[in-house]
């Protein structure tokens, strides 16, 4: 039967297989408290992605409510009876209208998308910076 390990922490374990390897003294807290660190930045990365999501989703929904208003507006201005030539017109009108915005609409999208995944980006990147700066510290101590 295997020798059950005399403590149930994982730290003790891992302190002991160092020891038993005749290994340098290892700064467990430290290397928990990197992966800490390390995980803070994954929770703040897509935390800032979320946020990102929702405000993108909100404004996609506002411009959805916006174009529906404008749709039912022509709609309704096509009820009335009027010349074909100014039927088409308006149609035109519409068509350039709906147009334009579509291309407003599609570069804000964009934006707010190019944002939302910018900032996430940089949390990871700030966090690997530091990352390295504290391996680089590490090895200047040994």
């Amino acid at each position: 039967m295997a020798k059950q390990p005399d403590s149930g922490s994982f730290i003790d374990m891992f302190g002991r297989f160092g020891r038993d390897l005749k290994l340098p003294n290892v700064d467990v807290e430290a290397i928990l408290n990197h992966h800490r660190k390390n995980l803070e930045a994954l929770e703040k990365s897509a935390r800032a992605g979320a946020a990102g999501a929702s405000s993108l989703f909100s404004r996609q929904r506002e411009m959805l409510q916006d174009t529906l208003h404008e749709i039912a507006d022509m709609a309704q201005s096509y009820r009335a009876p009027g010349d074909p030539r100014e039927l088409m017109a308006k149609q035109a009108a519409f068509a350039r209208k709906s147009f334009e915005t579509t291309l407003k609409n599609a570069g804000e999208v964009a934006e707010l998308a190019r944002k939302s995944g910018t900032e996430s980006i940089e949390i990871l990147r700030d966090r690997i910076k530091e990352a390295m700066e504290e391996i680089r510290t590490g090895y200047d101590k040994k």
